[in-house]
């Protein structure tokens, strides 16, 4: 979420943060932030990025830096279980860097959430930040609200060079011989999360229309994909589902287990649609959730939206053997990863 995030996310904030004030502890940046905690630190909503390309202001963005510059999260608290420090504004806006891949997120998750500084027990968590995007469904720069959250780690793997002739991928669920076997097991591993869809809907009519970045860059790769109508398109908004998994792939090889429109149908949701592909969004969902259950707070609070900073697969010609695919930078093409 970046070229249109702080129009929207603003508004989600003010709705949030006008409903209680916070606690004295947060009103002044000055204020040593390791004093001691005499009353916990109410937290509204929780900004959850990823990685961040140096420091958290001044320089070259990641995910982090404008949100920290343009909330004001100027006050420091320091995390020594997490993987950095986190910041928040006098509003009652928290944010945090987990860095990259699953354990260090789901670790400073964590970390925070049992931090007995902070109360956040009536939190929203919006995870931001860029991911890899299907050229059937999104072109680059657009911006996808998550409906579910797949998890790609949990399953079999046959190599795709060995696969049935009649198979359509070599992944297969968890205790399933074959891909999309049905019935459907009645309990999950965690393999996919179902965020409030009624948030989710909010969220999406409040961003829809809102013009999202773009470049020369960026309007000169889209223009590549012939042959996929919505990957030509300038950005916009959209709302599809999550794959979470530790590797990025590439290729349309690789696109086959999560393509047919289908990720959530893999482990027996049959109103999926696959939106983009990140990294550690299910450690973020399944601690966040943890916090909700033991807080008693409402199931499902959270929001995530990844802003697409490169292709799932290429376009016609562009990979060819030995050679490496057209990935984009770490920190995403052009403003995918900027506002």
């Amino acid at each position: 979420m970046s070229g249109f995030r702080h129009l929207p996310i603003r508004a989600f904030f003010a709705l949030v943060c006008l409903a209680a004030p916070v606690c004295a502890q947060t009103n002044k940046a000055a204020r040593p932030a390791d004093a001691p905690i005499k009353v916990k630190v109410r937290v509204k909503v929780v900004v959850v990025a990823m990685f961040e390309v140096g420091e958290d202001t001044g320089d070259v963005p990641g995910e982090y830096q404008l949100w920290v510059e343009r909330e004001h999260l100027h006050q420091i608290f320091p995390l020594p279980a997490g993987y950095h420090h986190v910041r928040m504004n006098k509003d009652g806006v928290l944010g945090m860097l987990t860095g990259v891949a699953t354990a260090k997120a789901a670790a400073s998750v964590m970390a925070l959430g049992l931090d007995p500084r902070f109360d956040l027990s009536k939190a929203y968590w919006v995870v931001a930040g860029i991911g890899g995007g299907d050229p059937a469904d999104v072109s680059l720069g657009s911006a996808v609200w998550a409906n579910h959250v797949i998890d790609g780690d949990i399953g079999y793997e046959i190599d795709a060079r060995e696969i049935p002739a009649d198979w359509p991928t070599g992944f297969v669920p968890l205790r399933k011989g074959s891909p999309y076997e049905q019935p459907v097991k009645p309990q999950l591993d965690g393999e996919a999360y179902t965020l409030n869809q009624d948030l989710v809907a909010w969220a999406y009519q409040l961003s829809k229309d809102v013009p999202l970045a773009d470049s020369e860059q960026m309007r000169a790769t889209r223009a590549k994909y012939t042959g996929f109508p919505n990957a030509m398109k300038p950005p916009f908004v959209t709302r599809g589902d999550t794959m979470s998994s530790g590797t990025f792939w590439h290729g349309s090889k690789m696109d086959e287990w999560v393509l047919h429109r289908r990720p959530g149908e893999f482990h027996g949701r049959r109103d999926g649609r696959f939106g983009n592909h990140a990294v550690a969004d299910v450690s973020r969902a399944s601690r966040a959730c943890g916090f909700e259950s033991r807080a008693g707070a409402a199931h499902g609070e959270q929001l995530r939206s990844r802003t697409t900073g490169g292709n799932s697969r290429g376009y016609s010609g562009e990979n060819g053997p030995g050679k490496l695919p057209g990935i984009s930078t770490f920190g995403g093409s052009g403003g995918t990863s900027r506002g």
